[in-house]
């Protein structure tokens, strides 16, 4: 049995990771994530700098673990940049890391996230990030900020890439469920494209078997859980979506980013779940980045 310290134990992934770990066997308590702030656009040195005294206030809560996971931050896909959105999902994750640094703990996992990659066709665990919101260039800043520790050997930093995580008491989760009970539930052609979307409970036994590996990799991408397109819609609506001919739809989704960019880009991010929904995302086997 190791000692688990989650921070952000009390939210969504937080309560995942840590069921996931005492089904483990691991003794694993919740954290309270300090709340910070920093200027949107921080670079990874500014961020650096920004981390030392905070890190110094949270190191003695960590000392005695094992493992610390990051399960803290904003998950809030569709927010404006603000000083508090990079404080949670830039800054945090470092704070972290340098305060386990200084309790002598030996793993960290930071929970980050694939929107990372954008609108990339194919997801993968590279360093190739290309962020599309402010809250992707926000988790973004994070990983580039950890990517300059880990020359370090001391702790040993996963950043764990969380594709879309689905769960009963997610509003998310409610709105899709909505689409897809509803007649506009559809996909384009016979909807076998793949779907990056996970389970709660996926999420968390994964994070805890990064936690454990012996020799993990310096970036995860959560493997992919086998829904598709249509399988996904089915599951939540209860009924076969309607199938659109393929060329209609990248007509559709080519017109509707069309019509974002004359109106300077609103609504591009509504024009973008709809082509989620209909075409799907891929992304490869976990493929580890060691240094």
């Amino acid at each position: 049995m190791s000692r688990w310290v989650v921070l952000g134990g009390s939210g969504f992934v937080g309560r995942a990771v840590l069921a996931a770990a005492a089904a483990a066997g691991h003794d694993a308590r919740a954290l309270p994530a300090p709340r910070l702030s920093a200027p949107v656009g921080s670079t990874p040195e500014q961020l650096l700098d920004l981390a030392r005294l905070p890190a110094e206030r949270l190191a003695p809560a960590l000392a005695g673990s094992d493992v610390v996971v990051n399960a803290a931050g904003l998950a809030a896909p569709g927010a404006a940049a603000s000083p508090g959105l990079t404080g949670a999902d830039a800054l945090l994750p470092v704070v972290v890391v340098l305060a386990a640094r200084r309790a002598g703990t030996p793993r960290v996992v930071h929970v980050s996230s694939a929107a990372v990659q954008g609108e990339r066709a194919v997801l993968d665990a590279s360093d190739e990030l290309d962020p599309r919101s402010p809250y992707a260039a926000a988790k973004a800043a994070g990983e580039r900020t950890l990517a300059l520790l880990r020359p370090h050997t001391a702790p040993r930093v996963v950043v764990a890439r969380a594709t879309s995580v689905q769960g009963p008491d997610r509003a998310t989760t409610r709105r899709l469920e909505r689409l897809a009970r509803s007649r506009l539930s559809s996909v384009a052609g016979a909807g076998e494209d793949p779907v990056p979307v996970t389970s709660a409970e996926g999420l968390g036994a994964w994070v805890v078997a990064l936690g454990e590996d012996p020799d993990p990799p310096d970036v995860a991408l959560q493997p992919w859980e086998g829904w598709t397109t249509a399988s996904l819609l089915r599951a939540l609506g209860g009924h076969e979506p309607r199938h659109l001919p393929v060329g209609l739809a990248r007509a559709l989704v080519g017109a509707g980013y069309g019509v974002s960019r004359v109106l300077g880009g609103r609504g591009r991010a509504a024009v973008r779940r709809v082509e989620l929904v209909w075409f799907g995302q891929r992304q490869e086997p976990e493929r580890p980045t060691r240094t």
